[in-house]
């Protein structure tokens, strides 16, 4: 049995007991029962009584009778309204007792009509325990739903790496990166959304799950949808791609040569070149494109993989694009980019470009000359080379970042100088204005509009300067991008992750780099 008091009302005074037992009595509850009740009582006998309470006691508050008072429930509602706790006090002597329908519309007068334990009321009811918390009504919680998913049921990593041979070169006949189908194969599988239930809180109030996602199945053509939708299938034997989160599946378009026989190439599915491409030649397609000799100073755009059996010679015009990962013999005087990894044997004087990572392996495995850029690692043999060829190494940063982030500063150059050359003109003709000189309405239309683009540019370079400062803050933060050399480093060589750089001195060799503590720093192998 809890600790708990009572009013005690005689024929000339009343009275205060104390009744002791396993938790002590609040002074600060006894103070506030009695002030609400308007009993007179003298605090520092009632503070000694309850604090040096050791059995049960009954002191004297007043020389006059008080009113009879009734049993009294204290209700408490959580801030979330899902618990209602009761605190109930006993009636004075002469006072009455709470039945169960008292307490039950004493709570729903303070609003609580849902989820009421009976149970716990005639529970109090029989053992009387005053003065102590007794749930008296539990909401019923929410159940929340899951998002809606869709379950790819083919290879879509795009870091799918290509076999390597023993001595480090790549088999260009074994990729690993062609995702094969018969027709009739499922190639995804929606997991609907599942929405939950409502709860409802103990004031009667419904209580929503969380919004969950929906999710429909994007696909191109030769794909089949099942009668339900959920789920979809190949209708053709051929490859299966995820571009931009929609399926493809397509044959492959096979030629000997890209050339004047062929003219430019643009498809849907898959490209495959036995041959050469030739210069000034261009390829767009959809899906993968694999060339089997050599790329000569043209353009190719793939949505997926692009692999080169022999090399690519740019000539200072070649441009690959691949929204998957790229792997050749050799790049030299090109551009390269894909939005996955980019492997090959050598890079001489190109701008390659990687949004995971870039490995130069097999028997060369040199950087010489240009600019490579990789969001996690870049990984090679020798890094520049005895000449000094200018060679600059970037990791840390996604190269669509580094690209949106100069576009910024570009852009916000260009605004500031639209404000200052406005600045003056709108200066000149508020002088005339306030002098008292007449404006021409060609001359008043034009500060119009001249004052409208100042204050959308202003606007704008609010918005790219925010973005800016988060760019910056991001490239600020260290990470776990690095820079492997499994053999040599020459000086000249400039290394930069996020936004500090190094140039190299001094010939190193096996070593990594990272950014630590804001500094491009040597550290040792694994």
């Amino acid at each position: 049995m809890h600790s708990y008091f009572q009013i005690i009302n005689e024929a000339n005074k009343t009275c205060l007991k104390l009744v002791a037992g396993k938790e002590p009595i609040l002074v600060s509850e006894v103070v506030e029962y009695l002030e609400r009740h308007q009993i007179a009582f003298n605090l520092p006998e009632v503070n000694k009584a309850v604090l040096s309470l050791q059995s049960d006691t009954v002191i004297e508050l007043c020389q006059q009778k008080t009113y009879p008072i009734k049993g009294e429930l204290h209700l408490i509602i959580s801030e979330n309204r899902m618990h209602a706790t009761g605190r109930f006090y006993p009636p004075s002597n002469d006072g009455p007792e709470m039945t169960e329908t008292d307490i039950i519309e004493e709570m729903r007068f303070k609003g609580v009509v849902f989820g009421i334990d009976k149970d716990k009321i005639r529970y109090f009811l029989k053992e009387k325990e005053y003065c102590t918390n007794i749930t008296l009504a539990q909401g019923k919680e929410v159940r929340q739903g899951t998002d809606a998913y869709i379950e790819y049921l083919f290879n879509t990593d795009l870091k799918a790496k290509p076999t390597v041979n023993p001595d480090g070169s790549v088999d260009f006949f074994h990729l690993n990166i062609i995702n094969h189908v018969k027709k009739g194969d499922c190639l995804a599988r929606l997991h609907p959304e599942d929405r939950g239930d409502d709860g409802m809180d103990v004031c009667g109030g419904i209580v929503h799950p969380r919004t969950v996602k929906k999710e429909i199945i994007r696909f191109g053509r030769n794909i089949e949808l099942s009668e339900d939708r959920k789920e979809i299938y190949a209708q053709v034997d051929g490859h299966v791609t995820l571009v931009d989160n929609k399926v493809f599946v397509s044959n492959v378009m096979t030629v000997e040569n890209v050339d004047l026989s062929t003219g430019d190439i643009e498809y849907e599915g898959n490209l495959q070149v036995n041959g050469n491409v030739c210069s000034n030649f261009r390829i767009k397609v959809h899906g993968d494109v694999e060339i089997r000799g050599v790329v000569e100073g043209a353009e190719i755009i793939a949505g997926g993989n692009i692999t080169i059996a022999r090399g690519v010679n740019g000539m200072n015009k070649g441009n690959l694009h691949a929204g998957g990962n790229i792997v050749a013999k050799y790049i030299e005087n090109g551009t390269v980019e894909a939005r996955g990894y980019v492997q090959v044997d050598s890079i001489l004087h190109s701008r390659v470009l990687a949004g995971t990572e870039i490995r130069v392996g097999g028997k060369k495995g040199f950087i010489t000359g240009g600019y490579v850029c990789a969001t996690n690692l870049v990984d090679v043999k020798t890094l520049g080379s005895e000449l000094g060829a200018n060679t600059i190494v970037e990791i840390g940063v996604s190269p669509e970042t580094k690209q949106r982030y100069e576009y910024l500063q570009q852009q916000l150059a260009k605004d500031n100088k639209t404000i200052s050359s406005a600045r003056p003109i709108l200066e000149s003709t508020k002088t005339k204005i306030r002098s008292g000189v007449k404006l021409s309405p060609e001359q008043v239309r034009h500060v119009q509009e001249l004052s409208n683009v100042v204050t959308k540019t202003k606007k704008n370079i609010e918005a790219l300067t925010k973005e800016l400062e988060q760019m910056e803050e991001l490239l600020s933060v260290d990470s776990d991008a690095q820079i492997i050399v499994r053999g040599k480093v020459y000086p000249g060589t400039k290394l930069v992750i996020a936004d500090v750089s190094k140039i190299i001195k001094t010939q190193v060799q096996y070593c990594r780099f990272v950014r630590q503590k804001g500094d491009v720093t040597m550290v040792g192998m694994n």
